[in-house]
């Protein structure tokens, strides 16, 4: 009979799949390494299991110890289910752009969960890499894992991932694209294969906000170019150890909207249905174009499942709240579709300045038309009043009549968004759109830009 002594030895040997609508435009064969067929649906369970083990054999974990990792959840999977087998307590730290259901996932196989905030720098007490080091000194007998430095990440993707690929094209290959994240699935597999071949190319794919292009180009480790980002699993704010610069021979960069916009088309165009950074490689695959000759057999790796990404990517309303969807906006109407069938907010003009603040505040808006019985006669903007009460903090019981500005403009839901756009001036920052039937609505600036 042929069966695994336990879900571990189902680890590896995963499908290498055609890849044949969203590249056509390429003239060589192009092929995914599947590595959602993993357990754990991800490429990360293999070096989850090679660092614990590794970590057994030399001491570091001991029985009955407690796992501590920062991870972006896929790593994290893969380690919890290591340590159901082996007998260990997991305590995942994760940053709060992660999907939720990456988070339930998490909890689901027996991990604590451990919710850090995004946007701080690595050495902030808050953040995942802090927190994940003070949980393992202020834990017994714990072992904290550090994907990002430690060598059992690469040596994986060396002793499994790379073989396998060589073995599955033949020695065919010509070029490696993978995103980069702690770098041990680009360093370990590129190493293998141009150990076989050393003219084989192995391409990382970044995103905006990461460091990783500009610092192999310049050897500059580049501030500025850090900043929050929406795509998961790729791009670093550090330099990860296990990113071995020497073994890749460029970057390219994929925005977060063609991240998304390719992950939906993978699944729609390819019945691929995997994760965020699956959008971010074929994208790079697509951008590298010049690269490739008839001859090439080139290889992408995609990371893990698009179950994990249900209520981002593959959520129209997330998508659109973005400006990721791909709609046809064209006129006034098209802009307020998704929040139409919300009540215009309005304050009366008799009513104090309290009260627009309250309304702002409870709605989480900006600015608001003012009304009398003949209709709309005035607006108040959030910055006005800020600069009225600094001057003058009695105001707040003073008559909105005696603190509003001028009138937003009234244009028809058919009006083109190019007329919309004229009427939002630095003095002006609203529009009031007609929708018949005595019905309005506004368009704000927020509005136009998430259009754009």
């Amino acid at each position: 009979m042929d069966y695994a002594e336990n879900i571990l030895g189902t680890i590896g040997n995963t499908p290498m799949v055609k890849m044949n609508v969203l590249t056509a435009e390429l003239p060589c064969l192009v092929l995914a390494k599947y590595e959602t067929f993993n357990p754990g649906n991800s490429v990360k369970d293999r070096m989850a299991l090679q660092m614990i083990e590794d970590a057994e054999a030399d001491g570091r974990l001991q029985p009955g110890g407690t796992i501590i990792e920062g991870t972006s959840g896929n790593t994290g999977m893969g380690l919890a289910l290591a340590a159901i087998i082996k007998g260990y307590k997991m305590v995942c730290v994760i940053s709060d752009k992660q999907s939720k259901e990456k988070m339930d996932i998490l909890r689901a196989v027996g991990s604590e969960v451990v919710v850090c905030p995004t946007n701080v720098e690595p050495d902030d007490p808050r953040s995942y890499y802090s927190t994940s080091k003070r949980l393992s000194e202020e834990t017994p007998n714990s072992w904290y894992v550090n994907q990002y430095d430690n060598p059992s990440n690469a040596k994986a993707h060396y002793q499994s991932t790379g073989p396998e690929i060589w073995e599955q094209t033949e020695g065919k290959i010509t070029h490696f694209i993978v995103g980069v994240g702690t770098g041990g699935t680009i360093s370990g597999v590129g190493k293998y294969l141009k150990e076989q071949n050393p003219d084989v190319k192995v391409w990382g794919v970044d995103t905006y906000g990461s460091v990783f292009k500009k610092y192999h180009e310049t050897g500059v480790f580049d501030e500025n170019e850090v900043y929050p980002y929406i795509t998961e699993g790729i791009g670093e704010d550090i330099l990860p150890e296990n990113v071995d610069f020497s073994i890749i021979d460029g970057f390219t960069k994929v925005t977060d909207k063609d991240a998304a916009v390719y992950t939906r088309r993978l699944a729609k165009e390819e019945g691929m249905f995997l994760g965020n950074s699956a959008g971010s490689a074929v994208k790079g695959l697509l951008q590298l174009k010049k690269h490739f000759k008839p001859e090439d057999v080139v290889v992408v790796l995609f990371h893990d499942h698009g179950s994990r990404y249900v209520g981002k990517m593959f959520n129209d309303d997330w998508m659109r709240e973005r400006g990721f969807l791909e709609e046809d906006v064209t006129v006034a109407e098209d802009l307020i579709k998704n929040h139409i069938d919300k009540p215009l907010i309005t304050v009366k003009t008799e009513e104090l300045v309290s009260h627009a603040i309250e309304r702002m505040r409870d709605y989480k808006i900006s600015q608001i038309p003012v009304e009398d019985i003949s209709g709309f006669v005035g607006s108040v903007d959030e910055a006005d009043l800020f600069r009225a009460y600094m001057a003058d903090q009695n105001i707040a019981d003073t008559p909105i009549k005696d603190v509003m500005g001028a009138q937003y403009p009234i244009v028809n839901r058919k009006a083109p968004i190019a007329e919309v756009s004229k009427l939002i001036t630095k003095e002006n920052n609203a529009v009031l759109v007609d929708l018949g039937d005595n019905k309005y609505h506004i368009i704000t600036k927020h509005d136009i830009i998430s259009a754009i």
